[in-house]
């Protein structure tokens, strides 16, 4: 288990990322399922943070029916341009008291792309996110376009801008995990 202590949950980072940023597509060890602790100085609150992936793949019956499940990646695994892959990000809280205001940071993997809308979370906590490389996150990031006369438009940000997911989570009650999801897709 890899261990990573922060000063201060406000400036939690990425704990761990996917291995496979410029191997896809093809063969590769895509994922290891890792978890790590951060410390909260003041409180000495220690969060287990756990990062999994998951592979869509779908299926078709006899009668033509498509059905749709969730792979883990272990190991050697192929992905190819069109796979979805979910992410599922677990913190847990191991101490004996609340933690407040966490934020986590995840990268958009180069050579994915972010399924607009697919972020899940319960408990209070939401999604923002950062189209300029994790600099600003908003919640419904938009983008500046020019229309063919000339006008500018103020219009949503497409999926392929997406850089940075940040879950933000105002209060983790001691022991207690909050689960998060989200999809990518391979280009």
């Amino acid at each position: 288990m890899k261990r990573l202590y922060l000063a201060g949950l406000g400036a939690i980072a990425l704990i761990a990322t996917v291995p496979f940023l410029s191997q896809i597509p093809g063969m590769t060890s895509l994922w290891h399922s890792t978890s790590a602790v951060a410390q909260n100085v003041k409180t000495q609150g220690q969060i287990q943070l756990r990062l999994e992936a998951e592979k869509q793949v779908v299926a078709q019956d006899q009668q033509g029916k498509q059905s749709q499940k969730w792979e883990p990646l272990k190991g050697q695994v192929v992905v190819r341009p069109g796979d979805v892959l979910r992410y599922t990000l677990s913190g847990e809280n191991k101490s004996d008291r609340p933690v407040k205001n966490l934020t986590i940071n995840q990268p958009i993997p180069q050579g994915m792309v972010y399924v607009l809308k697919s972020a899940n979370v319960a408990n209070n906590a939401k999604f923002i996110y950062s189209i300029d490389g994790g600099r600003s996150f908003v919640e419904n990031p938009t983008v500046k376009v020019t229309l063919s006369d000339g006008k500018v438009e103020t219009k949503p940000a497409p999926a392929i801008a997406y850089t940075h997911i940040r879950l933000q989570i105002p209060s983790l009650a001691a022991k207690t995990t909050v689960k998060a999801t989200y999809q990518t897709q391979v280009r």
